[in-house]
């Protein structure tokens, strides 16, 4: 039976008398995806725990990007089984999820060149608003008191991510990191409680990346965040356990340490050394 927004957003909710405080954000258990004669996921199972960040990682066509795009409604498991916060999710589409919790950003910005960067982060409040999404393109907010908390909103993430500055002007005219931070700042104002990020590093700089770490750390005091990065510096020095994919297979989970020092996890992905930093030679 398919899964309704309404009754995810009733399961977010969950039982009054139920204590949560030990089940994980997230649970993914033995889920297989096959494309044609390909297997892309075979029996992965991992879980986010409660205020932690999980870094996903593996070469090119580990399954990185499958696991994702199940969690998120995108692709249909063959065979496994999901869970939110205690709760089981299935058969759920992408725009059910921010109703329950979770938001995904894109590998891009997906910004919208003719809004300015200020009203882009507004729409990220969609999920939890009265007004609908066209209606607020459109200018029709149910109330002008709703637009300017909105818009105030807006402003504070923004300043959070240390992009308030660029506000008022329109995304292309910017910076790529600064895009970057328009887009986080979009997904974070609908509250979700569970973060997926998609190569979030891709086109910043060292410096960028450290800001870029620096802010996901603050975030697990309100959320939990699940992260596909190729970048290693940054997934060594931000997560707090790691599950390695390659060819659709879990082959290790653990701390950052634990998996550095992997020889199997070196052979797979990191290359022929591991420096004590996280850098791997090429």
């Amino acid at each position: 039976m398919s899964v309704p927004g309404a009754a995810l957003a009733d399961m977010a909710d969950g039982n009054p008398g139920h204590d949560r405080s030990h089940v994980p954000r997230l649970q993914v258990s033995g889920v297989s995806v096959g494309f044609g004669g390909l297997l892309a996921l075979d029996q992965v199972s991992m879980a986010v725990g409660m205020n932690e960040i999980v870094g996903v990682i593996g070469p090119n066509g580990a399954g990185k990007t499958t696991l994702f795009n199940v969690i998120c409604g995108f692709v249909k498991a063959d065979s496994g089984a999901l869970a939110y916060e205690g709760q089981p999710l299935r058969r759920h589409r992408p725009h059910d999820l921010a109703k329950v919790g979770i938001a995904r950003t894109l590998q891009g910005v997906g910004l919208c060149a003719g809004l300015t960067v200020q009203e882009n982060v507004m729409l990220g409040a969609q999920p939890r608003l009265h007004s609908d999404l066209g209606s607020s393109f459109l200018g029709l907010w149910r109330s002008s008191g709703e637009e300017r908390k909105v818009a105030a909103q807006a402003i504070e993430v923004l300043d959070r991510l240390g992009a308030a500055r660029w506000a008022r002007q329109l995304p292309s005219a910017l910076p790529f990191a600064i895009q970057k931070r328009a887009a986080l700042a979009r997904v974070l104002m609908a509250e979700p409680r569970l973060l997926l990020l998609d190569e979030p590093a891709s086109g910043l700089s060292n410096d960028e990346m450290a800001a870029l770490g620096e802010t996901m750390r603050e975030l697990t005091s309100r959320m939990s965040v699940l992260l596909v990065e190729h970048h290693m510096d940054l997934v060594m020095s931000v997560c707090d356990r790691l599950v390695v994919l390659n060819f659709g297979q879990v082959i290790a989970e653990g701390p950052p340490a634990a998996i550095r020092a992997n020889p199997e996890v070196a052979t797979a992905y990191l290359g022929d050394e591991v420096h004590e930093d996280g850098r791997a030679d090429a």
